[in-house]
């Protein structure tokens, strides 16, 4: 076994041991876990959706709790501005004016983990912002720039309510490696504990029982950059892979059929060249966390649903029922491609 082969394993070994903490304080929630420790070990950002009361803020401040680094967060409101995450201002005790820095800016470069709580309710305007730092890792603060090498945003968002919430853009859902849905846990005997357990019911004891900083933050980026380069993708894999990114613009061509919907009419736009790479490299970390050193078609049927649906532009008919629609098209476009 070379150099990078055992650090690999001892990292795999790392990122399940992770997993499985996480899983203490996140119950029924298999795939859900699964899926972000993907996008954390891929090195890319992690919103969330589902009705009130799931548990996507226990999840998010279950994965901040055992990552390393420092971590921060904003409450989504209709009056937040730009400015707020950057500063604050206060007055002090001597009776004068005094500016703070706001919460993206607090820790600077060690920044792990950004958590914005309920991101719909917040203006276009936070949006814009969160967007470059989501790009670029940086932003502009009293006349300098702060730079985050090793942030990765998690955010959640409310999908009942529609009073005071605005719609995310393409172009900011886009930066979102995956949009994972949690739902309550269907099993019988885990909504039992969930409703009579008290140790579910205080969140900050469950959260802070969890084993905190289990990795070192710092070498999450190397380590992402070593899983990209040691597991292959095949010639047949990528092809693979190009004829589902051509089944997102045109599902029809590949003979895909949904009921009630003229899919040859559905699609304004499919899946990004961005989208499309943060496909492969989920698939290259999914595989990893099997134990292999290829993608296998699994691997990229895994994580397909969650780096590419909200990618996806539907003519404007057809948004509002992007709920319905999406799952059910990205479930026709796997069957309807054939695997090699």
């Amino acid at each position: 076994m070379d150099g990078d082969d055992a650090q690999l394993a001892d990292w795999r070994a790392r990122a399940l041991a992770l997993e499985a903490e996480v899983g203490k304080a996140v119950i029924g929630q298999a795939r859900v876990l699964r899926r972000v420790l993907t996008a954390v070990f891929a090195r890319g950002h992690v919103l969330l959706q589902g009705d009130v009361g799931v548990g996507k803020t226990t999840l998010l401040r279950a994965f901040a709790q055992v990552l390393g680094g420092a971590y921060a967060r904003t409450e989504g409101t209709i009056d937040l501005m730009p400015a707020d995450l950057v500063y604050y201002t206060y007055i002090s005790e001597a009776g004068r004016p005094a500016v703070e820095p706001g919460p993206l800016i607090r820790h600077g470069e060690d920044l792990a983990i950004f958590f914005f709580n309920e991101i719909n309710r917040a203006r276009p305007q936070v949006h814009a912002l969160l967007l470059r730092v989501m790009a670029e890792r940086s932003a502009q603060a009293f006349n300098r720039e702060v730079r985050f090498p090793h942030l990765l945003v998690f955010a959640d968002r409310n999908r009942v309510e529609r009073e005071e919430t605005f719609e995310i853009s393409a172009a900011a859902r886009d930066r979102f490696m995956m949009e994972i849905a949690i739902d309550a846990p269907a099993d019988e005997a885990m909504r039992r504990a969930l409703m009579f357990d008290p140790r579910y019911h205080d969140t900050d004891a469950l959260v802070g029982s969890l084993q905190a900083a289990m990795v070192p933050h710092t070498e999450l980026n190397a380590l992402a950059a070593c899983i990209q380069r040691h597991v292959r993708a095949s010639d047949a894999l990528q092809q693979y892979a190009l004829r589902l990114w051509q089944a997102t613009a045109r599902p029809q061509d590949v003979g895909v059929r949904l009921p009630g919907l003229e899919v040859a009419e559905l699609m304004l736009a499919g899946a990004s060249p961005r989208g499309m790479s943060l496909l492969l490299r989920a698939a290259r970390v999914a595989a990893w966390l099997e134990g292999r050193d290829h993608v296998t078609p699994e691997d990229v049927q895994a994580v397909f649903p969650e780096t590419i649906a909200h990618r996806l532009v539907f003519q404007p008919v057809y948004e509002m029922r992007r709920h319905e629609i999406a799952p059910a098209l990205m479930d026709a476009i796997l069957a309807h491609v054939p695997a090699p």
